[in-house]
């Protein structure tokens, strides 16, 4: 993890930098305002430290202008000011977490630690949801907010027709057999001799391609169902 040091003072920056260089943090150092900003604006930094009282570019300036092109990078100030006002001054500036000199090398690793696992949580969730998005052709469905859209109309669906439609979406352009149907969306692992497959794919239709001209689920004949765009050997 690579971490822009914003500090003025060379005593704390080389201290700090030698001891998270123990633990595996990559460190450049800025000793004023305006040098931060031009190392932060090269790019490649997971985590900014930054001091408040900087010469030129204060801290609350330099943060703020961090913030405008990297709202989720987390930020550490650091300053020899504790009144309440001074804290808020930061957070409204964009601080992530606020720590008062002096303080102990433990205590600001573990706050970089926990600002990393927040970041790494956003990040896994943020990938997680666009991960539960499937899409062909203009239907979309989101698996994490559980809709459903053709174009702009949202789409009402039963529990049942959601995880054929998931189902279908999983396997876009592939034949789906009824029976891989049947232990997908029914758990059964035997045809029960019933058209409840062929019925459940005639609801989603209705709800999916029903004044559509460009129709989605198509009957392969003697071997299933398929999602595709365009309507060559539809049925």
């Amino acid at each position: 993890m690579n971490i822009l040091l914003v500090e003025d003072e060379v005593r704390i920056a080389d201290t700090l930098k030698f001891g998270l260089a123990e633990f595996g943090f990559e460190v450049s150092i800025a000793q004023n305002g305006n040098e931060g900003w031009d190392l932060f604006s090269d790019g490649g930094f997971d985590l900014v430290i930054l001091d408040i009282n900087l010469p030129g570019m204060n801290g609350h300036a330099l943060c703020k202008m961090i913030r405008k092109i990297s709202p989720h990078i987390p930020v550490i100030m650091l300053t020899a000011l504790n009144a309440i006002e001074d804290k808020v001054e930061g957070y409204d500036a964009g601080a992530d977490d606020y720590l008062v000199k002096p303080f102990k090398f433990n205590e600001l690793l573990a706050r970089i630690r926990a600002l990393i696992r927040r970041k790494t949580g956003v990040q896994q969730a943020q990938q997680n949801r666009e991960e539960s998005k499937y899409s062909i052709d203009d239907l979309e469905l989101d698996d994490y907010t559980k809709t459903v859209k053709r174009g702009t109309s949202n789409i009402s669906l039963t529990t049942t027709e959601y995880k054929l439609l998931l189902l279908f979406l999983k396997n876009p352009r592939r034949v789906l057999s009824r029976t891989e149907i049947l232990e997908s969306v029914w758990d059964l692992n035997f045809n029960i001799g019933t058209n409840v497959v062929d019925v459940y794919v005639n609801y989603l239709r209705k709800k999916i391609d029903r004044e559509k001209a460009n129709k989605l689920i198509h009957t392969v004949v003697g071997m299933g169902y398929v999602l595709k765009e365009g309507n060559e050997n539809a049925n």
